[in-house]
């Protein structure tokens, strides 16, 4: 394995999920700069904080 390829895969998940499909609320009028599920969407479909 290389030196980043956890991060690569893991960021690479992300991005290709939105969280309507995980089943998360959409914020209405939160427009998107990038696809994908955010820091915070993630953590909290982990069960932690965004911060930890």
């Amino acid at each position: 394995m290389g030196n980043n390829d956890l991060g690569d895969f893991l960021r690479a998940r992300r991005a290709g999920l939105t969280p309507d499909e995980v089943g998360l609320p959409v914020e209405f009028g939160a427009g998107r700069r990038v696809a994908g599920l955010r820091r915070g969407e993630v953590a909290r479909l982990a069960g932690v904080s965004a911060e930890y």
